[in-house]
Formats: structure tokens, sequence, C-alpha cells
């Protein structure tokens, strides 16, 4: 093979390999985490996941409120009150979903409610997030993970 044509080959090799890096990079969360589990069946305890507000259309597993941390409880009970919530300019506002780990919905159809991290300085990392259908999300690493929560547990 002349070095005219071996260049031209390696040329095309290292497109191929550009354009193919290109679109597995698109089907990768920038953060290396995998995607989120997309089963419709996905349980934890003895919660069933049809009977749950968000665990169908969401995939996630489910978890009962009693089995998060005591915290989570007492933000659902200012949640279920209205509050008063311990930060007002961040409780109860918009949850932009922008992570795209909950399913996909319009503007405003989500809002984000802080569950208190004991021995924090500021809000931590866990959230409360509901939907406009009854549905209760829990994060407690900020976003990158979510279960969905039974409330009646």
């Amino acid at each position: 093979m002349s070095p005219g044509r071996r260049l031209t080959v390696a040329l095309v090799g290292l497109v191929a390999l550009v354009v193919i890096g290109w679109f597995v990079k698109d089907t990768t969360p920038p953060d290396g985490t995998p995607p989120p589990v997309t089963s419709s069946t996905v349980t934890s305890g003895t919660a069933a996941a049809a009977d749950v507000p968000g665990a169908k259309a969401s995939g996630l597993a489910v978890e009962p409120l009693s089995k998060l941390p005591a915290e989570a409880a007492q933000t659902w009970k200012l949640i279920e009150s209205n509050g008063p919530f311990p930060h007002p300019r961040n409780d109860g506002v918009t949850f932009q979903n922008r992570e795209k780990r909950l399913p996909a919905k319009s503007s405003g159809y989500y809002k984000e409610y802080t569950v208190p991290t004991p021995g924090s300085r500021d809000r931590g990392a866990r959230r409360l997030v509901t939907g406009s259908e009854e549905e209760v999300f829990y994060t407690a690493d900020h976003y990158s993970s979510f279960v969905v929560v039974d409330v009646r547990k």
C-alpha cells in the first residue's frame, strides 16, 4: 500500500472513530451515572408500584415514607399542611427536572422541598419533589437519583 493510500485510510478511520464517539457520548449521561431504571414494576419493601402515584410512569423504585430519614416525614407533614417551611424562598418552588431523572412534564408540574440534613450548615442535598398528580419523589443526593415515595406507609 502506498504512503498516500495509508494516510487516506488512517484519516477515514479516525473520522469514523470520532463519529462513533459522538453518538456514544449522546447516550451516556454527562456525570457517568447509569440511565434511570425503566422497568414499570420496580418495587421495594412491601409497596406495590401500581398503587403508588408516579411509580409506573417513572419506573423508579418505591420506598415507604417510613423507611426514609425521619426528616423526610417531617417535610411531608409540612407539605400536607402547606407550611410554614424552613426555607420559604426555596421550598415549594418549581423543580425544573434539568437532570431528566423524572418523567418529562410541563414547566411548573413539579415542586421541590428541602429535607433537612442534620449537621449541615446549608440546605443539604436531600429533597422531596412533588408532582401535580400526587406523585412524591425523594432524592438524598441532590437530584442524581430518586425513589418514588409511598406516603401511605
